[in-house]
């Protein structure tokens, strides 16, 4: 599963049939069909255009992409969520953030053990408890196209956009984090159980946000520009 992952970021289009494939190359044996119940299990999926993606499942209402043309130039202009994958020594866990794309800054992030989606709400919660975007945008996962997601939006009088589609790449920044970290923290590492995991990355949080100069943002840390930001925005 960790080579998987790791090769997902760099070929996001590969789906399982590549996937088996790369695996081969690289002395492990592993069949499509194993391959592909495990990126299920991790929540990944070949990036590539899907007939009749943004079609509403008539089950959850699906919302309009509104970034199209749209320059994110402050804090809290907009804000984006999704999820990744956490290897262990045994079993992983999904990770889910909320990022300000103005400033980069991981505004929260929650584990879970599973990809229900009561974390994405809790994660969700506790950025709302600190501030308001105007638009939030997230892909068409049923964690975020869930009435208990959107309706939190929807009653802090946020604008929800959804990438639909070919637009695979709407949630660009929220990807560029998960290559930062999973490079700079999480390869390095080897977790032993869940605590250790929680630790490690409240740690490195703290170290992207308030010490990590990024030079998109002038070499400044998102927390510093994410705070001289909010402090510019009109009340």
């Amino acid at each position: 599963m960790r080579l998987i992952d790791g090769q997902y970021l760099k070929t996001p289009f590969y789906g399982s049939r590549r996937m088996a494939w790369w695996l081969g190359t690289q002395g492990t044996d592993a069949n499509r069909k194993r391959v592909r119940r495990l990126m299920r299990a991790m929540g990944l999926e070949a990036i590539r255009p899907k007939p009749r993606l943004s079609l509403p499942d008539g089950c959850h209402r699906m919302y309009p992409y509104l970034l199209r043309d749209f320059a994110a130039t402050r804090a809290d202009d907009v804000w984006s969520t999704d999820i990744t994958y956490v290897p262990m020594r045994r079993g992983f866990l999904s990770l889910a953030a909320v990022i300000d794309w103005f400033s980069r800054c991981v505004l929260a992030w929650r584990l879970s053990n599973s990809l229900e989606g009561r974390f994405c709400t809790d994660v969700l919660d506790e950025a709302l408890a600190n501030g308001r975007p105007l638009i939030f945008n997230a892909d068409q996962g049923c964690q975020f196209t869930a009435t208990a997601f959107t309706s939190r939006l929807e009653a802090a009088g946020v604008k929800v956009s959804m990438d639909g589609r070919g637009r695979c790449l709407g949630n660009v920044f929220v990807e560029r984090l998960w290559r930062t970290v999973k490079y700079e923290e999480i390869y390095l590492k080897d977790y032993a159980d869940v605590r250790e995991v929680e630790h490690s990355l409240a740690k490195y949080f703290r170290f992207y946000c308030d010490e990590r100069p990024h030079s998109s943002l002038g070499m400044r840390t998102p927390a510093e520009v994410y705070a001289e930001g909010r402090s510019r925005n009109p009340a």
